[in-house]
C-alpha cells in the first residue's frame, strides 16, 4: 500500500491589468482566447463558459504522462466575479480538488484581479508551490493576451 496524504493551501494572487474589467472577463469567457493564455499551444482546451458549464484541458507533464485539468463552474457575474471548482489528474490518478475565485475590480482605467485558491493536494502527485508557480504563469500570460 502507498503512503497516502492530504495537503491543504490557500493562496491569493493580485495582478493589475491596463484594460476594463469588461475586458478581462472576455479574455476568461472567450474559448479561443482563454485556450491561448490559459492552456497555450501544446493542449487541447474545451471551453463551456456559463454557470454549470465545464472547462477542460488536456496535455503532458515533462515525463510525458497525461494531465487533464477540469474545472465546472459555479458562479459567473458578468465583469465582477468568477467561481469554479476543479481537479487536476495524472492519468487516472486524482492529483487536486481545488475551488477557486477570481474577482474583478476598476481600477483607474484598468482592472484589479484577485484570484484565490483554495486546494487540496493528494498524496504528493503535485505541490502548492507549482501550482501557485503555475497560476502566476497563467496570469502573466493573460496580460499578455490583453495586449494583443
Amino acid at each position: 500500500m502507498s503512503d497516502r496524504s492530504v495537503t491543504h493551501t490557500t493562496f491569493t494572487l493580485e495582478r493589475v491589468y491596463k484594460a476594463s474589467p469588461a475586458r478581462v472577463f472576455a479574455a476568461w469567457a472567450d474559448p479561443e482566447a482563454k485556450a491561448r493564455w490559459f492552456a497555450g499551444p501544446a493542449a487541447e482546451h474545451e471551453l463551456d463558459f456559463r454557470i454549470g458549464g465545464r472547462e477542460v484541458t488536456r496535455g503532458h507533464a515533462a515525463d510525458g504522462s497525461a494531465l487533464t485539468f477540469e474545472s465546472v463552474y459555479h458562479d459567473i457575474i458578468p465583469d465582477q466575479r468568477i467561481v469554479a471548482a476543479s481537479v487536476l489528474k495524472s492519468g487516472d490518478t486524482m492529483a487536486t480538488v481545488s475551488v477557486t475565485a477570481v474577482e474583478l475590480t476598476p481600477d483607474g482605467e484598468g482592472t484589479r484581479l484577485l484570484l484565490t485558491e483554495q486546494g487540496t493536494f493528494l498524496d504528493g502527485h503535485e505541490q502548492p508551490s507549482w501550482r501557485q508557480q503555475g497560476t502566476l504563469d497563467q496570469l502573466t500570460a493573460l496580460e499578455a493576451e490583453l495586449r494583443r
